[in-house]
């Protein structure tokens, strides 16, 4: 059964946690994971085997290699997204620069960017919400989008323009808020609910 004691009991762990979940729809052979973790092998298969007795991956023999997928049935699948969401990829790098890029009030990743869904091109991948320095975004974005291999199509607005657009029920705030997201600066709660206060 799953536990929270599943997560965090090894560094070799939290870094294949971070290399699957980074890449969730993509499978692994046992040396590609230790390529990627920069960690000895044998603690890789160590943990490979003692994730899979905790259901979290799945091992496939296919010719002579065995690859691992993290499996989406995993109870914990949506939580450990989530916390990977904010310590690799853009996620890291809005948080890593975030005193750079101004004055953030809230940032949220789509889902289907964090769950690797093909891109669609109404998709908004990152909203950021505040006083935002746009040259050192676009910078934090650019470093992303090389490592992804396409454009990543995000939206910047102030705090006022956000709470108007949605407080009058704007088609594409609306869109956005009932879509799939991580938070990655902010409360998630907050941002749904904008308080009057807000508008002042």
């Amino acid at each position: 059964m799953a536990s929270l004691k599943d997560m965090f009991v090894s560094k070799v762990r939290v870094k294949l946690l971070q290399i699957f979940l980074s890449e969730p729809k993509e499978i692994f052979y046992v040396r590609q994971l230790v390529r990627k973790a920069g960690e000895e092998i044998n603690a890789v298969r160590r943990e490979l085997s003692r994730m899979e007795e905790r259901g979290m991956v799945k091992r496939e023999p296919r010719a002579n290699r065995v690859y691992y997928h993290f499996r989406r049935d995993y109870l914990f699948y949506d939580e450990l997204l989530r916390l990977v969401s904010k310590t690799t990829g853009l996620g890291l790098e809005i948080i890593k620069n975030k005193n750079k890029i101004g004055k953030i009030k809230y940032a949220m990743l789509s889902g289907r960017l964090a769950r690797a869904k093909e891109h669609q091109s109404e998709d908004v991948d990152l909203l950021v919400v505040g006083e935002v320095v746009l040259p050192q975004l676009a910078s934090a974005v650019r470093s992303f989008e090389s490592k992804l291999g396409r454009d990543i199509n995000y939206t910047v607005m102030t705090l006022e323009e956000f709470s108007f657009r949605k407080k009058r029920r704007d088609p594409f705030i609306s869109r956005v808020l009932l879509s799939s997201r991580i938070m990655i600066v902010g409360d998630e709660e907050d941002m749904v609910n904008v308080k009057p206060d807000e508008l002042q």
